[in-house]
């Protein structure tokens, strides 16, 4: 093939990394209990409207996190065009956030891997953290309230893909979007964008050995088939990518509203390409219509 890209490494954010091993912060409530030992901590709390937050050490960046969450709840909902549900998240249904002191004891608790900084535990609806700053505020915690706050709205039972769940959480980290997006459309004209199908059979979760090079499927800006040659990094760096750009696109192009329907279509049971074709009636009935529509969003936008 004339196209064959060896992508570098050049970073993995706090939720990549979560990602890269289990991603239990993803489908927790699905794939089985998460060991997290909140005993023998002598814990603080301090209460929102829907959320409590537990800590062990410092007043100050316990009362931030919870002053950032209740924002990141109204704006994370709002600009996905979730309706606000009586009730929803609030008095006994407020959602624990445990803060702990300090890495170590937040992998001693969580039994997490060393490399993991956060988790979102579905089954018991919490966040699970420790107090590392700026990282954790502007960034994880955005990202893992997003992942319960969709999850909410759509359940378990329809045809979800990963990269729609995770595309949504890293949507919601609003500090990267801007990167992301000129990243994205970098990785598009250089053809080093995976193939929707790809995006759609590709579990990043099983992807443990560290030393493989992958071989993955694009198409480039001409529209003729190719390959990549990925490190795991790189793999899930475009991933990740990719997938926060797609949610970006349906957002951007065709408006929140629309995109909300195209979830509640998902959560009513439709198959992905049904949920498409009902919300984005003329626009995309199907995936191959979908990349191809993203595509040009993307050829506009390097053109403008």
């Amino acid at each position: 093939m004339k196209h064959m890209h060896q992508l570098k490494s050049i970073w993995i954010a706090g939720a990549l990394l979560l990602a890269l091993g289990h991603t239990s912060d993803l489908f927790a409530g699905q794939k089985g209990a998460i060991r997290v030992s909140l005993d023998n901590y002598d814990w603080k709390k301090v209460s929102g409207e829907h959320f409590f937050v537990y800590y062990t050490d410092d007043d100050k960046f316990a009362k931030n996190v919870l002053d950032k969450a209740e924002k990141y709840y109204v704006r994370i909902a709002q600009g996905l065009g979730y309706p606000r549900y009586s009730g929803f998240w609030t008095w006994d249904n407020r959602v624990p956030i445990y803060i702990f002191a300090d890495h170590k004891a937040f992998i001693q608790a969580t039994d997490q891997p060393e490399w993991s900084h956060g988790m979102a535990d579905y089954t018991h609806k919490q966040i699970v953290s420790y107090a590392w700053g700026e990282g954790f505020v502007e960034s994880l915690l955005p990202h893992e309230m997003a992942h319960l706050i969709f999850r909410d709205f759509v359940g378990f039972k329809g045809e979800i893909p990963l990269w729609l769940d995770e595309g949504v959480a890293q949507w919601a980290e609003e500090s990267k979007r801007e990167y992301m997006s000129q990243t994205a459309m970098e990785y598009y004209k250089e053809d080093k964008l995976l193939s929707i199908e790809d995006m759609m059979k590709l579990d990043i979760r099983l992807l443990k050995d560290m030393d493989r090079i992958y071989i993955r499927a694009t198409k480039t800006r001409e529209g003729k088939m190719a390959a990549l040659f990925l490190d795991v990094e790189s793999l899930v760096k475009t991933y990740y990518l990719e997938s926060v750009a797609m949610i970006n696109f349906m957002i951007d192009r065709f408006g929140a509203k629309r995109f909300t329907q195209f979830c509640r279509e998902l959560r009513d049971g439709k198959k992905l390409e049904e949920a498409l074709q009902s919300a984005y009636p003329n626009k995309m009935k199907n995936l191959d219509e979908f990349e191809e529509r993203w595509r040009e969003y993307l050829e506009e936008k390097l053109s403008s």
